[in-house]
């Protein structure tokens, strides 16, 4: 078999007007608002139009920790929308857009791969329809009038000390996460430190994906606290009267995506909160509409499901009144190796043991998703090197933790090789079985929210804090945000915060360097060891092999 690569495949494909992909769903053309031929926006008046109508099965794909091997989180999602379409189901799938940070970084793009992708992959990688711009524009017009309001009086008597909103760039630039802004003399404004986050950890963007409408989004925009006084008294964004001006610049971002996958289904494909550092997942707004068109939508969650599959159940679903019906975690043999202390060298040769010394990390995702009350199965993502003994030993293993696993193939296949999976899939979801729930109470303490994820899911002994951090959160609660859920920002590699740690490590504590108040989004950011809110680019960087051929195509793009 000639190998192709992901863009290869892409470039390949016959996709179809974008307005017979909305009619699949019974969008009229006349709601679709083209970017191109082969995407739309879809208007918010048709999805005001369809909130009575019931919601269909929602089915979240999760996946273990990553490692260097690969998982193929996206891609599964993909080929799991496809192999539902294939056996006669009405699917939509709905997932994030992506980031240039990782497109020019070291992980890639975000659109699935191989026979398993959503098209137009190059424009999905690169701008898109510009959401992400909107976000980054609406982000520092607040920025840009929080100092020009200090630099004309400062009525509102903002201590400069004091000023929380840092700027956002949606490119990984390490030189940029502590700065000093205004130097060059009294016309260039009041000199401050600050710093640069990337657009995808930016509250804008947590709000966007969490809004209702506009008019929601408005709202939470405005209850940005962006400031505070001399005396502790927060300074919003309304204050600033920047909530309109920004909700102009956000009202096309904040109508969802259409595009397809290769075999023509619809796919959603809005927001991009990372999961490491924000919520991890695709909007609010794009899932519930899908739900409302579609009879199963299969959507995903940032990373492992001790990160975005947690803040899936503990902010989205809590936050939207979602709750999924079951939950795909997608799992490799490579990566259990890996978790097995293979070698990423050597993960070609078969290791049996290697693999069932990997799988605890694994079973430790199956048993925290179980605790949310929804059904799981394992999807193991098929590699050319797996080899039989090895997937069974990984079945055997799920089995002894009371789930199924499923080889997939849709990388390779397309929907045929995702065709067991989607069945499983679909009786799962019918059966009725999900009996879901976050994992805490609102009215439960802030602190005590961070130890319970700490401690039920990360299996940590405690959580690190000093005075000061512990001080912040009884302020927060005493001026009535100690409803709020929190939002775990840790690194993504391991269940401890250090990043070497794999398998199923336990007797860890979470230190929590830093806790931000998103007030507008509605959790608390909670920054554990050394995660970085604006992440650098590695030593040899994928934009180095990204380029234009000779026939002007795309080249690099993985």
């Amino acid at each position: 078999m000639t190998y192709r690569s992901d863009i290869e495949i892409a470039r390949d494909a016959q996709k179809k007007p974008i307005q017979e992909i909305g009619q699949r769903l019974g969008i009229p053309a006349d709601s679709l608002l083209p970017y191109g031929h082969d995407k739309a926006k879809i208007s918010q008046a048709f999805i005001d139009s369809v909130q009575d109508r019931p919601n269909g099965k929602l089915i979240l794909v999760t996946a273990i920790n990553p490692t260097p091997a690969g998982e193929g989180k996206t891609t599964t999602t993909v080929g799991l929308g496809d192999g539902l379409n294939r056996i006669g189901k009405n699917a939509a799938i709905c997932i994030r857009e992506a980031s240039l940070g990782p497109c020019f970084g070291m992980k890639g793009g975000a659109a699935g791969g191989g026979l398993a992708q959503v098209v137009p992959m190059e424009e999905m990688n690169l701008h898109f329809t510009g959401d992400f711009h909107a976000i980054t524009s609406a982000h520092n017009l607040l920025s840009a009038m929080i100092d020009n309001h200090i630099y004309w009086g400062n009525a509102l008597e903002i201590d400069e000390r004091r000023v929380v909103w840092r700027r956002v760039l949606d490119m990984n630039d390490r030189a940029l996460r502590d700065t000093v802004t205004a130097l060059g003399g009294v016309a260039n404004g009041f000199p401050r430190q600050t710093g640069f986050d990337i657009t995808v950890a930016s509250e804008v963007m947590a709000i966007l994906c969490l809004a209702r409408n506009l008019g929601d989004l408005q709202q939470r925009l405005g209850d940005i606290i962006v400031a505070y006084t001399r005396d502790r008294a927060p300074i919003h964004a309304r204050d600033i009267k920047a909530d309109g001006a920004m909700t102009v610049l956000l009202k096309d971002a904040m109508q969802p995506n259409l595009v397809q996958t290769l075999e023509n289904n619809p796919a959603f494909v809005h927001g991009g909160p990372f999961a490491n550092i924000a919520h991890g997942c695709n909007s609010v707004t794009a899932t519930a509409t899908a739900l409302k068109l579609a009879d199963y939508v299969v959507t995903e969650a940032g990373f492992g499901a001790d990160l975005g599959a947690e803040k899936f159940m503990n902010i989205k679903c809590r936050k939207a009144g979602l709750a999924p019906d079951a939950v795909v975690i997608v799992a490799t043999v490579r990566a259990m190796k890996m978790n097995g202390g293979v070698a990423k060298a050597d993960l070609g040769t078969e290791d049996v043991g290697a693999v069932r010394d990997g799988c605890p990390n694994l079973g430790r995702h199956i048993a925290n998703v179980k605790q949310f009350g929804v059904p799981v199965v394992v999807a193991i993502n098929h590699f050319v090197t797996d080899t039989p003994a090895e997937v069974a030993e990984v079945q055997a293993y799920v089995a002894e933790q009371g789930a199924e696993a499923i080889e997939c193939r849709h990388w390779a296949e397309g929907s045929a090789g995702a065709e067991a999976l989607a069945r499983h899939v679909a009786d799962l979801a019918d059966s009725g079985t999900a009996q879901f729930a976050p994992l805490y109470p609102d009215e439960m303490p802030l602190f005590e929210k961070m130890e319970t994820v700490a401690k039920r899911i990360y299996h940590a002994d405690e959580v690190l804090a000093d005075q000061k951090i512990r001080d912040q959160l009884n302020q927060w609660e005493a001026a009535g945000y100690g409803h709020l859920p929190v939002c775990m920002a840790k690194t993504q590699y391991s269940f401890s915060t250090d990043p070497t740690l794999r398998g199923a490590p336990t007797g860890h504590g979470v230190p929590v360097r830093e806790v931000r108040l998103s007030a507008g989004a509605g959790f608390v950011v909670v920054i554990c060891g050394e995660i970085m809110t604006m992440p650098g680019l590695p030593r040899v960087p994928s934009a180095e092999a990204i380029m234009l051929n000779d026939a002007g195509q795309i080249e690099g793009l993985f």
